[in-house]
């Protein structure tokens, strides 16, 4: 066995906490965990999908090269564009029973709106119902 092995009295000091850490109540990190899963709590489902949504809507516009801005064309990565909206329309599709027409219709519209920019944004096309989520949504044009 080395000195700096974990039975060495090393070690047991370059472990050791020091003194004013040592009655540092663990209790606020908790708290705050537990009022956050609180808050979550009361949140509806509903709200909780669509935010998701338009997360995921959001960073495929900026990946499509549709954010606001002189740097949108720097900002523009199809490779992840095409990801983030395969992701939107299976989230959608499985989600569109659960939330409802009403929930699901704006959503959709974003989705096909998105994938249209992708189409248009990419420079070599994608055969029909081989863009970004079409295995999901069939093809768009």
């Amino acid at each position: 066995m080395t000195s700096h092995d974990n039975n060495s009295p090393e070690s047991s000091v370059r472990n050791a906490f020091p003194a004013s850490e040592v009655g540092t109540p663990v209790s606020e990190p908790l708290a705050d965990a537990a009022n956050q899963m609180r808050d979550i709590a009361e949140v509806a489902a509903v709200e909780v999908i669509t935010t998701a949504a338009v997360h995921l809507m959001s960073a495929a516009a900026v990946k499509c090269g549709l954010a606001a801005g002189d740097d949108a064309e720097e900002l523009k990565d199809l490779d992840e564009a095409r990801k983030l909206i395969t992701a939107l329309a299976g989230f959608v599709t499985a989600a569109a029973p659960e939330i409802g027409s009403q929930h699901a219709g704006p959503i959709r519209d974003g989705l096909r709106s998105l994938q249209l920019a992708f189409r248009e944004a990419s420079s070599i096309p994608d055969a029909p119902g081989k863009g970004p989520g079409e295995k999901y949504t069939g093809p768009v044009n």
